[in-house]
């Protein structure tokens, strides 16, 4: 897939995305089910405000400044008001268009998988496509830390979030497997990516902090393997000794490289999707 491409897609967080499988599409005979705010507004349910006096302000631009504060300054940054400065208006005025913080974030998950309508996965089977699909989502996170430290309450049921995962689920068509494991399988390679985002996300802000406590003065946060080598002795530890002195965790100290850490991972899974797959072609349970 082309750097174009992968700018202009982007993966939400699917942790919860087993239950997707299960959310009801109306409510019987009484119609369909209330959206909660924000999914409300992104499934057409409720109409986009459009008064105030400055009719320039918009929902996309509301979103698209939450973004640029999420992305600079960290999630915890945006409010109504952070946003309201950052686009000259009023916090007031926000209000006529997004209910609440809440709505805001909503709105925010879905601008995160903007594009994921004309995400394309290249490869020759199931396995190529699937990887790019993690590794894809795992880029964005890179991209927009601040995903990884969205509320997780509910599943992504976002337009854009359900298009990303259904773009998944289709690299599993044809393997054999039933539905249920096709989303399954995409739930837990979200969940790792999502896990894995999230201690990168975290590392790299206590390194921005002890570097910040230093002032001008280098600071070069110790990592895992260097402590570990301070920490463990032979003989209490005879495997963890011999691992953090062998040359597999290299002298670097940012220690083991993440981006290739995070590949092993999914290939792991992978391994074990294509288990699941031979033993569901061969009848067993």
């Amino acid at each position: 897939m082309s750097d174009e491409g992968r700018r202009r897609i982007s993966a939400p967080p699917e942790a919860q995305n087993k239950r997707m499988a299960q959310q009801p599409e109306a409510a019987g005979p009484a119609g369909p089910v209330p959206l909660p705010p924000g999914l409300d507004l992104l499934w057409g349910r409720r109409e986009r405000g459009r008064r105030g006096p400055k009719p320039e302000l918009s929902v996309d631009a509301i979103v698209e400044a939450a973004v640029r504060v999420a992305d600079a300054e960290d999630l915890d940054a945006v409010s109504m008001a952070r946003v309201a400065k950052e686009l000259g208006f009023t916090t007031m005025s926000l209000y006529r268009h997004v209910t609440s913080k809440d709505e805001l974030l909503q709105l925010m998950w879905n601008a995160s998988a903007e594009g994921a309508e004309n995400l394309v996965l290249d490869g020759d089977g199931w396995r190529d496509r699937l990887r790019q699909w993690a590794l894809i989502q795992r880029e964005m996170m890179d991209r927009h830390p601040w995903i990884t430290q969205m509320p997780m309450a509910a599943p992504p049921l976002a337009p854009n979030s359900l298009t990303f995962v259904e773009r998944g689920l289709e690299t599993l068509e044809g393997t054999g497997l039933t539905d249920a494991d096709k989303i399954r399988v995409i739930g837990l390679l979200s969940s790792y990516a999502l896990s894995e985002g999230r201690m990168a996300h975290d590392a790299a802000r206590a390194a921005a902090a002890a570097q910040a406590a230093a002032g001008d003065a280098p600071a070069f946060p110790a990592s895992f393997e260097q402590l570990l080598r301070q920490l463990v002795d032979e003989k209490s530890y005879p495997i963890l000794h011999r691992l953090a002195w062998s040359a597999e965790i290299g002298d670097s100290p940012a220690g083991m490289d993440e981006a290739a850490e995070f590949q092993f991972g999914v290939e792991c899974i992978l391994d074990g999707v294509q288990k699941l797959i031979e033993r569901s072609a061969g009848g067993g349970g």
